[in-house]
């Protein structure tokens, strides 16, 4: 059994005999190293699905029985994947590995019996960007026996193109749905992040497998989310809306969802070599997300903050700078404009970090500069994501199945049906199994963020 961080700090044998509030010289790389594997530590101290009778990949959970719905596990792991990649710590590798394993289910699609009936979209949608996070990182491959990284980001992907999943006609027609079954409170709420997450992994799936089919159901997401009115003329990104037409937008806005479009945009600039059309959306997402969510330089929730943030709202600021560090990668002129910010946030979020039994807990309120006592993952996931974010400018950027990438994909993946797409011709860079999409029937609905009241 790990000994907790706390426990640790009581015996007087934290990580590398720091005992108090995190000490980090932004400026300096190897610090920056240092005080994420502290935050790191303290971050898994929240999860015990790898001690003795607990299950493997998920945080505690879902309230009433802990904080964390489903999705969150997802998120934490490819967290730490990224502080992983970023650092080139391995400690936590069989950890990792068995967690995303551990909630495939039996038909590889992220879609364990356990929590189908509470399945939304963005809920199966991030342990997808988990597992092709781990693709693109070069993260060790499963054993042949079982499933592979890319094949669990197709399936996924292919199971979302199904029409099963979306809406059939009307002014939100191919509108990715909240919920997967029909059951559920929000199966008629078309919202931003459900529909951002399928964009999301077929932007990453073109790039790694350099098949355009997987770019033009990105683009024609893309299209679906803008001619509703989600992405406002001023670049605001706004949570959804409802059938049947999908004009009572919930303004609502929150930086995951700007965020996540914004890395998919950067995904598409760099599979395109660098288009226009991508490069614009990329310069608007950047500077709309820097003056609504970074005031003064420092990351805020503006929807939330100013009153209350659930466990899922406080975990969205380390999504926003991790995926903000992508984009430097991928379009590195962001970085002039980009790292400054994070790394004046950066700067506030580990000052707040003197909380807990060992003085370096972090809290979620980065803008008082003061620890709040308001602590959990999604609080130690953000500032982890702040720190590593300023690594991205000099980590190697994500492989493509050209230039390094391992993990076998599977054109079948998710599927039992017919394919319901036409592919373009598969080109040389479709190695390994990736390439052709397929899509599925499957039935599958309370969701990430049950915080809405939708119908």
């Amino acid at each position: 059994m790990r000994l907790s961080t706390p426990l640790l700090a009581v015996f007087g044998l934290a990580a590398n005999g720091v005992y108090g509030a995190l000490d980090v010289d932004l400026d300096d790389p190897e610090s920056i190293k240092k005080a994420a594997a502290l935050v790191a530590e303290d971050l898994l101290t929240f999860y015990h699905g790898d001690e003795p009778g607990n299950v493997p990949g998920i945080l505690p959970g879902p309230p009433p029985d802990g904080d964390y719905y489903w999705w969150q596990g997802g998120a934490l792991w490819g967290t730490m994947l990224d502080y992983r990649h970023h650092t080139g710590d391995k400690t936590y590798d069989d950890m990792v590995s068995e967690a995303l394993l551990f909630q495939v289910g039996p038909n590889a699609d992220y879609m364990p019996p356990n929590w189908t009936a509470s399945m939304g979209n963005d809920d199966q949608a991030f342990w997808a960007l988990s597992a092709m996070l781990a693709t693109e990182v070069g993260y060790t491959d499963p054993p042949k026996d079982q499933p592979q990284w890319l094949s669990l980001a197709q399936a996924v992907f292919n199971e979302q193109t199904h029409e099963d999943r979306r809406v059939p006609d009307g002014r939100c027609k191919w509108g990715l749905r909240w919920q997967v079954y029909p059951s559920n409170n929000g199966y008629n709420y078309i919202n931003t992040i459900a529909n951002a997450c399928y964009f999301n992994i077929g932007a990453r799936l073109a790039r790694y497998t350099d098949n355009s089919t997987y770019a033009d159901l990105a683009n024609r997401t893309w299209n679906v989310i803008n001619d509703l009115g989600y992405i406002s003329d001023k670049w605001d990104v706004y949570d959804g809306a409802h059938l049947p037409d999908c004009t009572d937008i919930n303004k609502a806005q929150f930086s995951y969802n700007a965020a996540m479009l914004l890395q998919g945009a950067a995904f598409l600039y760099n599979y395109t070599d660098g288009s226009q059309l991508w490069k614009d959306r990329i310069d608007n997402l950047v500077d709309r997300t820097i003056e609504i969510f970074f005031p003064n330089n420092i990351a805020y929730e503006p929807s939330c903050e100013g009153s209350k943030c659930n466990a899922d709202m406080e975990s969205f600021k380390g999504y926003t700078a991790r995926w903000m560090g992508t984009t430097m990668q991928l379009a590195p002129y962001t970085q002039e404009k980009i790292y400054p910010v994070l790394k004046a946030s950066a700067q506030a979020a580990v000052k707040q970090c003197t909380g807990g039994t060992n003085g370096r807990f972090c809290g979620f309120h980065w803008t008082t500069g003061v620890f709040d006592n308001d602590v959990g993952a999604g609080q130690q996931m953000n500032v982890l994501g702040a720190l590593i974010s300023l690594l991205s400018p000099d980590t190697p950027a994500p492989l493509t199945n050209n230039t390094g990438g391992t993990s076998v994909g599977d054109v079948n993946a998710g599927s039992d049906e017919p394919l319901v797409p036409t592919f373009a011709a598969i080109t040389g860079g479709d190695k390994a199994g990736a390439g052709i999409l397929t899509a599925v029937l499957i039935a599958g609905g309370l969701s990430a963020f049950a915080w809405m009241s939708l119908d």
